[in-house]
């Protein structure tokens, strides 16, 4: 499990979250599901995420995210407006000087679905002047406009797997019981039963991570 909650630490990394930031993350998949337990195990929050799978969600909230809900029925970002409303925003300046009729706290969106469209989605859902996190790995062409991000002043930062000090440092929080990873593990499987778990990983109600056990 090392490998992918390195994935999501060097993301939430590269987000540079601060105290005041409010993460919303788009996606409970494998990835979504490591980057809310590295938030959690950081003390950051309270973590919103998204997921169309009612298991996935399920998932989320056993890891520890605050707020889950279905993009289709509920928008994460009126989520975000519940939790992270203030009244004196001043002191989250740039946020403040752009758009001083904001009263939120800023939002740090995590983007871990990685099929073409959900970008240009987020561009039109964040607040302004969020930081949008790219963990998802898209493998087709796609598109946005950038018109959106302009227009709120959005920085768009993309994510690429782990330094080696983040992959030992991931480890050592694993050792120390300080990461989260057991609801991650949905199903153990013998050698001979592995090409009917790659089939099953297909299903977003069937599992998460599956661990492979030699005879």
């Amino acid at each position: 499990m090392t490998e992918p909650l390195a994935v999501a630490l060097h993301a939430v990394n590269r987000g540079a979250l601060g105290d005041d930031d409010v993460p919303i993350v788009i996606g409970c998949g494998p990835i979504g599901l490591a980057v809310i337990s590295v938030l959690k195990m950081r003390g950051i929050g309270p973590v919103i995420a998204a997921d169309s799978s009612p298991a996935r969600r399920a998932l989320a909230a056993e890891l520890g995210a605050d707020i889950v809900v279905d993009p289709r029925e509920t928008s994460p970002y009126d989520s975000w407006r519940e939790v992270a409303a203030v009244s004196d925003p001043a002191r989250f300046g740039r946020q403040t000087a752009l758009f001083p009729t904001l009263p939120f706290r800023p939002s740090v969106v995590f983007e871990c679905v990685g099929v073409p469209g959900v970008i240009q989605q987020v561009l039109a859902g964040a607040p302004a002047c969020s930081r949008v996190i790219v963990a998802g790995l898209c493998m087709a062409e796609d598109r946005f406009l950038p018109t959106f991000g302009v227009l709120k002043e959005i920085d768009l930062v993309f994510s690429l797997y782990y330094t080696v000090e983040e992959f030992a440092r991931t480890l050592a929080h694993l050792a120390a019981g300080e990461l989260v990873a057991e609801p991650l593990i949905t199903s153990r499987v013998g050698l001979d039963e592995v090409v009917d778990a790659c089939r099953g990983l297909s299903d977003p109600e069937k599992d998460a991570k599956v661990l492979i056990i030699p005879a």
